[in-house]
């Protein structure tokens, strides 16, 4: 099953994706796709629905974020071993977790607002897990079952904030826009095998990224457990896992970031793909 919000920025409603890719409108059954429907009870009663019974969406709408985040949106970093070679960085012994802000999170086709004295905004395609079940010390072996499914995450950085101004990485990874999330939640029993899915990243039609969460360091239980020792796990919590090889400040000889007017576009395989505009802050 796949959900989706669509609609204008606020005044999202809640769908499903049917077969076709005909957006199917659920407002009749749900107010919104929240923390509330990745339950295992409500995926499950949204599973029985027989989507040409919805009525159908028409044209093209907006889609925002499939899920509307009120929970943390947690991250995991240098998960991809040739990513942390290419910055420079030693191979973590354990996960590397830090925090994006709520606020940062946008649609999957909305605007990458650069900030104002920004000079170093980077791109990374991720693989996201939703939550489903709360849980806390969790092991390994039982940590898919608190998996709800996933989701496509852009996880925008501006590096400068990131390695260069102190303190942690969450400064530069929780801007405006910084969180473009979708264009759906797919539930797990769709995915097959999470941890072998081709991912790709182009930066104005030039390839970038090209990877495959086979080469992820943590996989998804290890890092589900892992987080789990730390803070409970409540449904729809979001954790985007890391990214491989490909991002702007690994570019050799001369690193390359955002500018205005770029087009970024990436993908996940069985989870869509994004395309965004890069604009500058302009109050």
């Amino acid at each position: 099953m796949r959900l989706v919000r669509f609609g204008e920025k606020g005044k999202e409603k809640p769908g499903l994706l049917d077969s076709q890719d005909i957006i199917r409108d659920l407002s009749g059954i749900l107010s919104d796709i929240d923390a509330s429907t990745f339950t295992p009870s409500s995926l499950a009663h949204l599973q029985d629905i027989d989507p040409s019974t919805l009525p159908a969406v028409e044209g093209n709408p907006r889609l925002g974020t499939p899920l509307r985040v009120t929970g943390k949106f947690l991250a995991i970093g240098l998960n991809y071993r040739d990513h942390a070679q290419e910055a420079n960085l030693p191979i973590p012994s354990e996960p590397i977790v830090f925090m994006k802000a709520n606020s940062c999170v946008t649609g999957p086709h909305d605007e990458i607002i650069l900030p104002p004295d920004s000079k170093k905004t980077d791109w990374e395609v991720e693989l996201g897990i939703v939550i489903g079940s709360e849980g806390a010390y969790l092991e390994k072996k039982d940590a898919l079952a608190y998996v709800a499914g996933y989701v496509l995450v852009n996880d925008v950085s501006e590096r400068a904030y990131q390695l260069e101004r102190g303190g942690t990485w969450d400064k530069g990874k929780s801007c405006d826009s910084f969180g473009p999330i979708g264009p759906w939640f797919i539930t797990k029993d769709e995915i097959g095998d999470v941890q072998n899915l081709s991912m790709w990243l182009e930066v104005n039609g030039v390839r970038r990224q090209t990877g495959n969460t086979a080469t992820m360091i943590f996989d998804v239980p290890t890092i589900v457990a892992y987080i789990s020792q730390f803070m409970r796990l409540y449904p729809g919590d979001i954790i985007t896992t890391g990214t491989p090889p490909g991002v702007g400040m690994g570019i050799k000889p001369t690193p390359v970031f955002l500018e205005e007017n770029d087009i970024v576009t990436l993908g996940i395989e069985k989870l869509g793909q994004q395309r965004q505009a890069c604009v500058r802050y302009k109050g």
